[in-house]
C-alpha cells in the first residue's frame, strides 16, 4: 500500500506553488453588486426600458442585405431579413469602425468606451483587470437586471468580462469541443428560458459566435456547408439572422432598446489573409452598428463614421444614465460633430511571431497603418485598400500619425494580465488564434522599436507554413510539423512560435533529448511564456530532473494563481520528490479552484495518503464515491485497502469485494479481501475470489503463493 500514493503521482501537464496569498485574496463579486441593484430598483423604477445589446462575432457589413441593398448590390432574396428590418427601423450605421479585428478587445471596448491601449485587453486570452468601469456594472448599479449569454470561448468567464453581470452563462456546448463555442440556437434557447424569470428592467447581453471560422452551419435553403468559402460563412449569417429573429419574436410588445453590432469582420482571402486577426484593413475592422428603439430613435441610415468605442456612452446618453468619466468614445445620439478618428490596432504579430504589431487611424478619407513601411489609403478613390499613397501625401499622414500619437499618450486605466495557460491557448489556437495571448511580451518596447521588427506584409507565406505546421501538430502529424518548424527556424532562427511548438512537438514525440534545449530557446526568446515553460517542465520531470520542474511549476502558479490544472502538477511533481505536505497544499488549492473536477479530489485523497493522513484520504475517496456513485467510483481496491488499515473491516469488505482488474490495487484488494473471508470462516469463498483474481492478474498468483495462509486456498480445489 505504500506505493499506492507514490503510483499516484504521475505527470498530467503543469504545475505549481508559490502564490497561495495571492490567490486567498481573490474575492467574489456577486452579493455587493446583488444589493446595489436591490437598493436601486426603486429608482430606476418599471417605466425604465429594457436593454438588448446583440453582438455577433466576425460580422462582415457586406454580409447583411440592408448594406449590399445600400452600395446597390442586387443579389435576390436576402438570408438577413431580421437584420434588414432591424436597420430599417433603427439608426443603421453600415460602416462602423472596431477598434481590433480581435473578440475580447472589441468587445471590451464596447463596454468601457476605451481603447486598447487603455483598458488594456489587446489580445484574446488577456483578463479584464479591476478598472475601468463597465457598462454591465454602471446599469446594475442603477436598478438594472443584468444577464449576458455568449457563445464563444475568448469570452469565457475566466477572461472578466463577466464583471457587473449577475448571471453569466458560458456553456460552450458544440463543434470539435465543448469548450470551443455554442451554436446559434442553443444561445437562443438558454436566452428564452432566463428571460421567462426574469425581473425587469434588465440589460442582456447577447453573444452569437456562429460565423467565426469554420464555417459549419447547417445548410440553409438547401445549400450545402462547406469547409471554407462565402457561401458558407453566409450560411452562419443566415442562421444567426434567424435565431435573432426568433429572439425578437419573444419580446414582441415589450419596450426595449436594441442596440445590434459585431466585434470584427472577416477578411475572406482579401489581402491575403483568410481570417482576421493579422491585418488592420477595412475587410477586418469595419462592422455594422444599430440603434433601435420605437418611438424613441427614427429610422434612418448614417454615413457617419461610428466607432463602438461610442457604443457604451451612446446607451448611457439613451438611458439618462450619467457619462462615463473618462472616455475615447461619444455619444453617436447626442448630435454635434462627427466623431473623431477611430483608433485601430492588431498585437497577434507580436504576441504570435514576435513581429511588428500594427496601429492605425481611420478618419471618414484617410486611414494610417502604422508598420515597419507605413501604409496610407484614400478611402474615397480605394475602397479596397490597394494602393498605398503615403509617398504622394505626406502632409496627412503626418497627420493621422501626430493623432495616433495622441492617442497612444493617454494614460492606461489598466493593465491587463495576460491569462495564457496552456489550456487556454490551445483552445484559442484551435479557433484559429495561432500563438493569442503570449505573456511576456513588451508590447511597448515593440511599438517603440517596430520600425526595426519585421513587416506582417512580408511574413505572409512565413505565417501559412506555421499555420499549416500548427495544424499538422493538432492532427498527429508530429514529423510533418517539425519539418516545417525547423524549415522556419532556418530562415529565422529566433521565431517564438516555431521554437515553442517544434518544442512541444519533440516532446510528444518523446524525443526529450532535443526538447529540452529546443524548449529551454525558446524560454530564453519569450521569458514568461507559460505554455514554453510548461512544457520544459514537463520535460525536464519526464526526465526525471523533478527539482528544477518544481522550481518552473512554482513560477507559473505565482504568476496565474487562477490555474487549477498548474495546482494539481505542481502537487503531482512535489509528491514525486518526496514533498508530501507541500503536494497536499498545492493539490487542495487546485481543487479549490476547480470543486467538481473527480480526478483533483482523487489525486488529493492520494497525496493524503503518502503525507500519512489516512483519514483524510478515507474521507476525499468517500466524497468521491458519492459523487460519481458506485458504479463510476474507479478507486474501489483502493478505499478498501485504507479502510482495512485503519481497522474498519466489515466496511473495507464491501469495497475489497466491487474491486475491478483495471485498478491499480486490484491483486493486493483480492488478496486482502481473500485473507478476510478465510479469516471468517468462509475458506471456500476465499479460495474462490483467489482463483478468479489469478485468472486476470498473474501477479495475484505469485504473491498467495507467499502467503502461507493463502497458498493452499489457491490450489484448493473448487
Amino acid at each position: 500500500m505504500a506505493a499506492m500514493g507514490s503510483r499516484r503521482f504521475e505527470l498530467v501537464a503543469p504545475l505549481l506553488l508559490a502564490a497561495l496569498a495571492g490567490l486567498a485574496a481573490t474575492g467574489c463579486r456577486g452579493g455587493e453588486g446583488e444589493g446595489r441593484r436591490t437598493a436601486t430598483r426603486e429608482r430606476a423604477g418599471e417605466a425604465a426600458a429594457n436593454v438588448l445589446l446583440l453582438t455577433v462575432d466576425t460580422l462582415r457589413p457586406d454580409a447583411l442585405g440592408w448594406v449590399r441593398q445600400a452600395k446597390g448590390e442586387r443579389r435576390g432574396r436576402s438570408d438577413t431579413p431580421i437584420l434588414d428590418r432591424l436597420a430599417a427601423e433603427g439608426l443603421a450605421f453600415p460602416a462602423a469602425v472596431a477598434p481590433a479585428p480581435l473578440t475580447l478587445p472589441s468587445h471590451v471596448t464596447m463596454m468601457s468606451g476605451l481603447v486598447p491601449p487603455r483598458h488594456g485587453v489587446r489580445d484574446n486570452g488577456h483578463v479584464v483587470g479591476a478598472a475601468p468601469p463597465l457598462l454591465a456594472e454602471r446599469l446594475a448599479a442603477a436598478g438594472w437586471t443584468t444577464a449576458a449569454f455568449v457563445s464563444g470561448f475568448p469570452l469565457a468567464s475566466r477572461f472578466g468580462l463577466d464583471r457587473g453581470f449577475s448571471h453569466y452563462d458560458d456553456r460552450f456546448t458544440a463543434g470539435q469541443g465543448a469548450w470551443l463555442e455554442r451554436p446559434a440556437p442553443a444561445t437562443t434557447a438558454a436566452v428564452l428560458a432566463w428571460l421567462q424569470r426574469a425581473p425587469r428592467p434588465w440589460f442582456l447581453w447577447v453573444h452569437y459566435y456562429d460565423p467565426h471560422y469554420p464555417y459549419a452551419a447547417a445548410g440553409i435553403d438547401g445549400r450545402k456547408p462547406q469547409a471554407t468559402g462565402r457561401a458558407a460563412y453566409a450560411a452562419e449569417v443566415a442562421l444567426v439572422d434567424r435565431e435573432i429573429g426568433r429572439l425578437r419574436a419573444a419580446l414582441a410588445g415589450q419596450e426595449v432598446l436594441t442596440v445590434f453590432a459585431a466585434d470584427h469582420g472577416e477578411s475572406l482571402g482579401e489581402h491575403g489573409e483568410a481570417t482576421h486577426g493579422y491585418f488592420i484593413y477595412d475587410s477586418t475592422v469595419l462592422v455594422p452598428l444599430v440603434l433601435h428603439w420605437p418611438g424613441r430613435i427614427a429610422g434612418r441610415r448614417s454615413a457617419r463614421a461610428a466607432r463602438l468605442v461610442d457604443l457604451a456612452p451612446t446607451v448611457l446618453e439613451l438611458l439618462r444614465q450619467p457619462p462615463l468619466a473618462d472616455t475615447d468614445g461619444g455619444s453617436l445620439v447626442a448630435g454635434g460633430a462627427d466623431p473623431p478618428a477611430a483608433y485601430i490596432e492588431t498585437v497577434q504579430p507580436w504576441t504570435s511571431y514576435g513581429w511588428a504589431p500594427l496601429r492605425g487611424v481611420r478618419d471618414e478619407r484617410w486611414k494610417l497603418i502604422a508598420a515597419p513601411r507605413p501604409e496610407l489609403y484614400d478611402l474615397a478613390a480605394d475602397r479596397g485598400e490597394s494602393t498605398n499613397v503615403v509617398e504622394r501625401h505626406r502632409a496627412e499622414a503626418r497627420r493621422l500619425a501626430a493623432l495616433l500619437r495622441e492617442v497612444e499618450a493617454r494614460p492606461a486605466v489598466a493593465a491587463a494580465p495576460p491569462l495564457a495557460d496552456p489550456e487556454t491557448r490551445e483552445r484559442l489556437r484551435a479557433l484559429g488564434y495561432l500563438g493569442a495571448a503570449a505573456p511576456g511580451t513588451a508590447l511597448a518596447g515593440a511599438v517603440a522599436t517596430a520600425a526595426g521588427l519585421p513587416d506582417p506584409k512580408d511574413r505572409l507565406e512565413q505565417r501559412s507554413r506555421l499555420t499549416a505546421a500548427q495544424e499538422a501538430l493538432e492532427q498527429g502529424g508530429v514529423d510533418a510539423a517539425l519539418a516545417i518548424f525547423e524549415e522556419v527556424l532556418a530562415a529565422e532562427p529566433d521565431n517564438r512560435f516555431a521554437l515553442s511548438r517544434s518544442g512541444v512537438a519533440l516532446l510528444r514525440r518523446g524525443d526529450l533529448e532535443r526538447a529540452i534545449p529546443r524548449l529551454e530557446r525558446a524560454a530564453r526568446a519569450d521569458p514568461l511564456a507559460a505554455e514554453t515553460r510548461s512544457a520544459l517542465a514537463e520535460a525536464l520531470t519526464l526526465a526525471g530532473r523533478d527539482q528544477e520542474a518544481i522550481a518552473l511549476w512554482t513560477v507559473i502558479v505565482s504568476q496565474q494563481p487562477r490555474w487549477a490544472t498548474a495546482w494539481s502538477n505542481l502537487g503531482t511533481s512535489l509528491g514525486r520528490a518526496g514533498r508530501g505536505g507541500d503536494a497536499v497544499r498545492a493539490l487542495e488549492r487546485a481543487l479549490e479552484l476547480e470543486p467538481a473536477d473527480p480526478d483533483r479530489l482523487a489525486r488529493l485523497a492520494f497525496a493524503r495518503h503518502a503525507a500519512g493522513d489516512r483519514e483524510g484520504a478515507i474521507r476525499d475517496l468517500r466524497l468521491l464515491a458519492e459523487r460519481l456513485g458506485a458504479e463510476r467510483f474507479p478507486h474501489r481496491a483502493a478505499l478498501g485497502l485504507l479502510l482495512l488499515r485503519a481497522g474498519r473491516a466489515p466496511e473495507a469488505r464491501r469495497w475489497l469485494a466491487a474491486s475491478r482488474d483495471e485498478e491499480d490495487e486490484y491483486p493486493e484488494a483480492r488478496l486482502a479481501l481473500a485473507r478476510l473471508l478465510a479469516a471468517g470462516g468462509e475458506r471456500e469463498a476465499a479460495g474462490q475470489v483467489l482463483r478468479e483474481a489469478a485468472g486476470r492478474h498473474p501477479r495475484v498468483r505469485t504473491l498467495a503463493a507467499g502467503d502461507p495462509a493463502l497458498a493452499g486456498l489457491l490450489t484448493a480445489p473448487p
